[in-house]
């Protein structure tokens, strides 16, 4: 069964459908979501509210823009973070008042960090694969230096040298020291 036939599935018969989407993608959710959360009873919850979500937005997902992997990677890391934060500022019994000013971003602020956001996927776009993948793991998945490694088969030192050498070539791609 491929991915179109496990999405019409979950679309004909959402518990067989989800059955068999976390046969095949539940390992790939939890690696995604352990290094972020590492807390297991919040992986779980996680994991559970990845679930929810695959039921409720899989309308949205489209097979031109990218795989169904990539679609649960990024839904499950969004989530992930998203917990994350909600757990840290949940923390926090400070009231808002009408006096606090709002953070939120200026259309010009926007549009800067727009503009950053694609200079930073341009010049990640044009990194080696391998390259690539070590910065999407350290900073994308927030896997931590063990952790890739072990599974790329180098050593912590070579990871964190490759990783060093990457960010200064990237910064110096991007403009200098104003990018950290």
């Amino acid at each position: 069964m491929d991915d179109r036939e496990l999405i019409e599935l979950l679309g004909r018969s959402s518990d067989s459908g989800m059955a068999e989407l976390l046969r095949r993608y539940g390992p790939l959710i939890r690696y995604v979501i352990t290094p972020i959360l590492k807390n297991p009873a919040d992986i779980e919850d996680c994991f559970s509210e990845i679930s929810l979500k695959i039921v409720d937005k899989l309308h949205s997902f489209d097979p031109e823009k990218g795989s169904l992997k990539a679609y649960l990677t990024v839904l499950s890391r969004n989530t992930a973070l998203n917990l994350l934060r909600r757990s840290k500022n949940s923390g926090s019994d400070t009231a808002l008042s009408d006096s606090t000013p709002d953070l939120s971003p200026s259309p010009e602020e926007s549009l800067l960090r727009r503009e950053l956001y694609e200079a930073v996927r341009r010049s990640i776009s044009l990194l080696s694969e391998r390259d690539r993948s070590l910065f999407y793991r350290k900073y994308y998945y927030m896997q931590s230096t063990a952790q890739i490694a072990r599974e790329t088969g180098l050593s912590e030192r070579a990871v964190e040298g490759r990783l060093y050498r990457l960010k200064k070539r990237l910064r110096s791609k991007l403009g200098g020291e104003g990018y950290e």
